[in-house]
C-alpha cells in the first residue's frame, strides 16, 4: 500500500465521521425538535384537560374544555411531521447535537396528543348526541 493511497483512505474516513455540535450551538435540527416537542406538549396537555373535563373557572380551563381536543388533533400531526422530518435529516446519532433525541420526543408527544385528542373528541360527540335525542 502506497503512502498516497493510505492518505486518501484516511481522508475518506475523516469525511464520513460527523462532528458533534457544541453544547451552546443552536442548529436548525435543535430548533425544529424543540418547537415540534412544544407543539406536541401543547396538544397533549390540552387534550388531557379536555378529557378530564375540568370544571374550574378560568380562561385556560374554559378554553381547554372547549378547544382542547381540536387543538390536539391539529398540533399532534404537526409535531409528528416536523419531528419525523428532523429525525430523517439529522446527521449522526443520539447525542451529536443535531436534534435527533428531541425529534423522538416530539414524535411521542405528538402521537400522545393525537390519541388523547381523538378520545376527548369522541366523548364530546357521544355526549352531544345523547343530549339532542332526548
Amino acid at each position: 500500500m502506497s503512502v498516497q493511497s493510505a492518505i486518501s483512505v484516511a481522508a475518506a474516513d475523516a469525511t464520513v465521521q460527523t462532528i458533534a455540535a457544541d453544547v451552546y450551538t443552536v442548529s436548525v435540527g435543535r430548533i425544529g425538535a424543540v418547537l415540534s416537542a412544544l407543539l406536541g406538549l401543547l396538544g397533549a396537555v390540552g387534550s388531557g384537560l379536555a378529557l378530564a373535563r375540568t370544571t374550574g373557572r378560568g380562561r385556560v380551563l374554559t378554553w381547554a374544555r372547549r378547544n382542547g381536543a381540536v387543538t390536539a388533533l391539529v398540533s399532534g400531526p404537526l409535531a409528528v411531521a416536523i419531528g419525523a422530518t428532523v429525525a430523517a435529516t439529522a446527521e449522526g446519532g443520539l447525542g451529536t447535537g443535531n436534534g435527533l433525541g428531541g425529534a423522538y420526543v416530539a414524535i411521542l408527544l405528538g402521537l400522545t396528543a393525537i390519541t388523547l385528542g381523538s378520545l376527548a373528541r369522541s366523548r364530546t360527540r357521544t355526549r352531544t348526541r345523547t343530549r339532542t335525542t332526548h
